[in-house]
């Protein structure tokens, strides 16, 4: 078995949705952006040699759906001997795609490969636009499968003991995160300026107006948030319950595209390596918890690679909500300090597919950056499962 490095991590930058700077643009070509300056940014691999795009989308239909891989790879100029697929792991969907490249690498059945996700919740609602459930779900034994991922949270807020005090400081925390590593440029490594151009009719001139504006940070991090403000919000999923918007990830709109390539590709075309992907694992979990995850794949993760949590310098935890974060947080037994140092999805955004390669971009660039050895990727997953991928700067 190879070694599989991540030579290169981009992304855009993530927009509110639904009417956010993204909310009129197609997914596939905020993809096609990422695909495009991902190969600009390395000159010295051929396209042709890219052995499989290999794309992450939560929900893969209408303007993301058709293999969205395929179709973004062709449109950003690859060769058509290049193949593409699309893969779905709700939330994890992303870092699933780079675990999947890390293993073709590995394997020795391709040299290079690109990972990425997508998702654009302006254009796609959660759940679809014709969502058709199968009803067992709804009955008996079956039914927390039905469960929204709202009320999910509050459940893991009442069994675990989080109260919205804690969930809103959290909130408060990731923010104010978040908003410090713009200040300092901390992004400005993986960040990909986006242009956004709109038109607008002008009646007094009798004419259409075309407007740009070039997108070149994330769209949801709030200097207006405070604990009073988050305090004033009323909860949306249960009327005596804790979890509010402000306490929630943000529907967005984003993507991203990662580099893997092995020994064999790093030679054939001079890349310089990053950092190695070590090792993947998944696990499921309750689906009416779903968002302890987490609790049921770190250790699975580390067990394989023979690292403790305590060697782990950065831990990129996807923040779905505030209630589940700090539920992980405290039933791992996390340091606050080395989780999302530079905020988190509550701040951040969380474009459902594309969030897991996003979050790796984040981490293996923020490894370098500040001279650290070990991280990880961990995320909970819709109905009910939890994955988490660590990787080693090199």
């Amino acid at each position: 078995m190879e070694a599989a490095y991540i030579v290169d991590a981009v992304r855009t930058p993530v927009g509110r949705a639904p009417r956010g700077v993204f909310s009129a643009t197609r997914p596939d070509d905020l993809l096609v952006h990422a695909l495009r300056e991902l190969l600009a940014r390395n000159p010295g691999l051929d396209p042709a040699a890219v052995g499989d795009v290999i794309c992450g989308c939560a929900m893969p239909e209408a303007e993301q759906g058709l293999n969205v891989a395929r179709i973004a790879l062709l449109l950003a100029g690859l060769p058509e001997s290049v193949p593409g697929v699309t893969v779905n792991r709700f939330c994890a969907s992303g870092l699933e795609a780079v675990a999947i490249a890390a293993d073709r690498v590995a394997g020795g059945q391709i040299d290079v490969a690109i990972a990425c996700g997508v998702e654009s919740m302006s254009l796609v609602p959660m759940g679809g636009h014709r969502p058709a459930y199968n009803l067992r779900i709804f009955q008996d034994e079956a039914e927390a499968i039905a469960y929204g991922m709202g009320i999910t949270a509050e459940i893991v807020a009442e069994r675990f003991g989080v109260d919205r005090e804690a969930q809103d400081a959290f909130a408060l925390e990731s923010h104010r995160r978040a908003l410090a590593a713009q200040e300092a440029g901390e992004f400005a490594d993986e960040l990909l300026p986006f242009e956004v151009e709109r038109t607008r009719p002008d009646p007094e001139a009798a004419r259409i107006v075309r407007e740009r504006r070039l997108v070149d940070r994330d769209e949801g991090p709030r200097p207006d948030t405070s604990l009073e403000a988050l305090g004033r919000l009323k909860p949306v999923f249960a009327a005596q319950g804790t979890v509010t918007a402000g306490n929630s990830s943000q529907r967005s709109d984003g993507a991203a595209a990662v580099l893997v390539a092995g020994e064999r590709g790093l030679k054939r075309f001079g890349l310089e390596p990053r950092a190695r992907f070590l090792g993947y694992a998944v696990a499921g979990v309750a689906p009416e918890i779903m968002g302890v995850g987490p609790v049921a794949a770190v250790p699975r993760v580390l067990e394989r690679v023979g690292w403790t949590l305590e060697q782990l310098d950065w831990i990129e935890l996807n923040e779905a909500f505030a209630a589940q974060s700090l539920a992980v947080i405290r039933e791992l037994g996390l340091d606050l300090e080395r989780v999302n140092p530079l905020g988190g999805a509550i701040a951040l955004g969380h474009p459902l597919g594309a969030t897991g390669a996003i979050r790796a971009a984040t981490l293996v660039h923020g490894l370098r950056r500040r001279r650290l050895r070990r991280g990880m990727v961990t995320m909970c997953v819709g109905t009910g499962m939890g994955a988490a991928g660590v990787f080693e700067a090199v």
